[in-house]
């Protein structure tokens, strides 16, 4: 039985945590790749083009004032959507990982061991940082992505020579209730958050691997 339970953690592991920390490494570059494929504005700078259109060549916060761009570009909203989608489905499979985890341990009497308490704590930081800081932040970009396309698209709609007065309005409602701005420096916030998500969960592994301490042998 105790073999069993161990094969089932360890790819319980493999399966869920796996996907998860790779879309969630992907997730900020992809995000800085749709924000430059985009053309965002750097925030005190001068744009060029009808829309204010810049880049972030000097290095300061840019944000999204293009919709349509980010929609048809190769690696942009879509592949942001599939990736949260990925780390929040996943991350809900990942609770199978310590409940097979604690059975394992049960069986092999290691359940006061040191080495299982770091790891068990470690896990939780990890589900917390995951649950409070990774997912929410992706949330924010894609959401940042999103109104600004679709004001991007209603500002293009009021443009046009059909559009008449009412688009016109609600194109203005639109950008007076934004209040989401997708940054460069929000990018790298969410990598480094994500960084210590996966800097945990190594450091656990580690932990179930050489198990220091243990007089159950390695």
């Amino acid at each position: 039985m105790t073999k069993f339970l161990l094969a089932v953690h360890v790819i319980a592991a493999i399966v869920a945590i796996g996907p998860v920390t790779v879309a969630a490494s992907m997730f900020p570059p992809f995000a800085r790749r749709a924000l430059a494929e985009s053309g965002g504005t750097e925030s005190g700078g001068t744009g060029s083009g009808s829309h204010g259109y810049g880049t972030a060549a000097s290095g300061g916060p840019v944000s999204v004032t293009a919709g349509p761009e980010l929609a048809e570009s190769g690696g942009g909203l879509h592949t942001l959507r599939l990736l949260h989608r990925i780390c929040r489905i996943y991350a809900v499979v990942a609770a199978a990982v310590p409940v097979f985890g604690f059975a394992t341990a049960g069986n092999m009497g290691v359940l006061g061991d040191t080495w299982l308490i770091v790891s068990i704590v470690l896990t939780g930081i990890a589900a917390v940082v995951l649950g409070a800081l990774v997912l929410p932040r992706q949330e924010a970009l894609l959401a940042g992505f999103e109104e600004a396309g679709a004001i991007e698209a209603g500002a293009t709609e009021a443009d046009s020579p059909e559009a008449g007065a009412a688009p016109t309005a609600a194109a203005g409602a639109g950008v007076a209730v934004t209040g989401v701005t997708v940054t460069e420096r929000a990018t790298v916030r969410l990598a480094m958050v994500t960084g210590i998500f996966n800097l945990l969960w190594a450091t656990v592994t580690v932990l179930m691997i050489v198990r220091p301490g243990s007089t159950t042998g390695a």
